[in-house]
This record gives C-alpha cells, sequence and structure tokens, in this order.
C-alpha cells in the first residue's frame, strides 16, 4: 500500500526559551546544518550559542506566535489536511525538528498498512541543511524501524511548471493592489561551502556569475542555481522587467562566508536608490514561519522604514492555498497511480 510523508522544519513547543533551547539544540547539532566534526560543533553550539540565543529566538518567536500555537506548524498541518482530502492514499505530516518527528509519522503511515512511502520535503529548492538532512533520517529510520517500508524521495520542485505558476499567481494575487517600485526574491542562506560540497562535478561551482547559468549536471544539487532559476522562471511568466527585481539571501550567521547578497544589507540601501515602495517574495519557504513573518514582514519592513521607504509588502508563502495543496495532491495522485 502506498503513502506519503510530507515534511517541514519543524518549531520550539513553545515561545519560552526553556522550550527553544533543546530545539535549537536538535538544529543546530545537526550535522547537515553545521558541517564540522562533533567536538567543535558541540564547542560551538552548546559551550557558545546555546548561552544566548535561546532567549533571544524566544522572543521572536513569542512576536508571531499564534493562538494555535507555531505558525510554520499550524500552516502545514492546514495544507496537509487539504491535500489528504485530495488524494486516495494515506497522508502523514512530520517535521524534521521537534516532537512531530519524521519516526512518528513513519509509524502512522505503518499503522494505516503503508509499506511504500512517497516522501516530499517541503522545501522548493535542494539543500545539505534541509533537503539532505530529512532524506538521511528517513533511510536511517527505514533501515532501524521500518524494514519492510520502501522510500522514494521527491526531488526539488524548484522548475516544475505547475509549482512554478502556481508560485507565480499567488504573487500576483498578493500584489494586485500593490504598486510597487522593486520586487525583491528574498531566499535563506547557506554557507558557500554547502554548495561545493554538494558539488556532484566537484569543480563546477565556482559560485560566481557563471556557474549558475551554465549547464551542468551539479545544478541538480545546487541550491544557489536553483534559486535563481526559480526567480527567472517566475519573473518571466509574470513579465517583470529588467531592474524591477531582484534577488538576496538572508538569515546567515556570523563568523562564516554565506551566499550574497544579503537581504538585509540591500534592503536598507534602496530607499536611498529610489525605491520607497518593496515588495518581498521568499520563494525558499512554502509556509510562513520565523524568518518570513519576523525577519521580513516585521525586522526588514520596519529597517526599511527607518532608512527611508515609504511603504513594504511582505508577500505570504503558499501556506495552505487552495492552488497549491491542488498541485501537491497532483503529485501524490500521479506517484500512486505508477
Amino acid at each position: 500500500m502506498k503513502g506519503v510523508l510530507l515534511v517541514n522544519l519543524g518549531s520550539p513547543e513553545s515561545p519560552t526559551a526553556k522550550d527553544v533551547k533543546p530545539y535549537l539544540d536538535e538544529f543546530l547539532m545537526d550535522k547537515y546544518v553545521i558541517d564540522v566534526p562533533f567536538l567543535l560543533r558541540a564547542l560551538l553550539v552548546r559551550g557558545i550559542i546555546l548561552q544566548t540565543r535561546p532567549k533571544k529566538s524566544a522572543e521572536a518567536y513569542e512576536k508571531v506566535w499564534t493562538s494555535e500555537g507555531s505558525p510554520l506548524v499550524v500552516i502545514s498541518k492546514k495544507m496537509h489536511n487539504k491535500v489528504a482530502k485530495l488524494t486516495n492514499v494515506p497522508v502523514a505530516l512530520a517535521m524534521r525538528y521537534g516532537s512531530m518527528s519524521i519516526q512518528k509519522g513513519l509509524q502512522e503511515l505503518k499503522d494505516k498498512g503503508v509499506t511504500d512511502v512517497m516522501l516530499l520535503a517541503l522545501y522548493p529548492q535542494y539543500a545539505m541543511a534541509s533537503t539532505t538532512t530529512i532524506w538521511e533520517l528517513a533511510n536511517d529510520l527505514q533501515k532501524s524501524h521500518f524494514p519492510e517500508m520502501t522510500i522514494t524521495k521527491v526531488p526539488a520542485f524548484y522548475n516544475k511548471p505547475d509549482f512554478i505558476k502556481t508560485l507565480a499567481n499567488s504573487i500576483k494575487k498578493h500584489l494586485a493592489s500593490f504598486e510597487y517600485d522593486h520586487l525583491l526574491f528574498s531566499y535563506h542562506g547557506i554557507p558557500k561551502r554547502h554548495i561545493r560540497k554538494t558539488d556532484v562535478t566537484k569543480s563546477h561551482c565556482t559560485i560566481d556569475n557563471k556557474c549558475c547559468v551554465t549547464d551542468s549536471p551539479a545544478h541538480e544539487f545546487c541550491y544557489r542555481h536553483q534559486c535563481y532559476e526559480t526567480t527567472r522562471q517566475v519573473v518571466e511568466l509574470l513579465g517583470i522587467p529588467e531592474g524591477k527585481y531582484s534577488q538576496t539571501f538572508q538569515s546567515r550567521l556570523a563568523g562564516d562566508k554565506w551566499l550574497t547578497p544579503y537581504t538585509d544589507v540591500e534592503i536598507n540601501k534602496m530607499p536611498s536608490k529610489g525605491i520607497k515602495k518593496l515588495a518581498v517574495v521568499t520563494p525558499a519557504f512554502v509556509s510562513d514561519c520565523l524568518e518570513t513573518l519576523e525577519e521580513i514582514a516585521m525586522r526588514a519592513n520596519e529597517e526599511f522604514i527607518e532608512n527611508g521607504g515609504k511603504e513594504f509588502f511582505a508577500v505570504p508563502c503558499l501556506n495552505d492555498e487552495d492552488e497549491w495543496c491542488q498541485v501537491v495532491a497532483n503529485w501524490v495522485n500521479d506517484w500512486s497511480k505508477s
């Protein structure tokens, strides 16, 4: 019997330092997130970051927390429920970090008689710190707890026509009454070394202005290329002229070389360049979360205005929009019939 496991990032149990700390520990101690030897990672995470970060992160979570709970979890559940109603096989929802574990999700499917699992990581673009960690944990769990199961991993869907069309339609709908001067595509940043580590050719990804637009097998696992390709296809579909849009990377950690240009730096410079009405879309996320709600819709908005901007609009993620849920359901139904 076939079934589907949808997987998103996860969330602390509450917006308190007490609950944020173990969540951050699980997340940052993941070898695919901070990819340094264990002892160095433990020293960095448990010896330095977790001494101050939980309180600061809890304050950020508090700003976006809803009466129903974490926005990411609440939205993911709504999306999951809609998809489940549109499909003809069991669909479960899990998170990579936190209490809604992948193991629980696989167990839920097993209890329903599922032996063939379609694993869909809810990240449009492939990245070691998001996609790989989900795939590898699922592999480990399959071997140790679910040997009777087979798992089919869905590749990154950054350029699938139905995804691009849905994303473009959503952006167009939300911006229908907002005449922006500029549309910024802000993607979650990653360390440059992650790009090089996932380069299957071991030589193509020079991270310059050429490698991402030069055909290569490396593109199948190149986060940077996939971000630029998502932007290119959406812009083309919407007919946005050159100069009225740009792309940046957000959410970097200090002390490392991350993908540039940086979202906050670029946004703060825009008012001085004559951009007074800014719209920001975050296509690395399918569900609104801390990075889209607090970092962009609140913090970036505030800084843009402080630097001379007049109006700021954060375009919501696809969340549980009907068209998006139908697209995912179509993927599931096509797979279940194969």
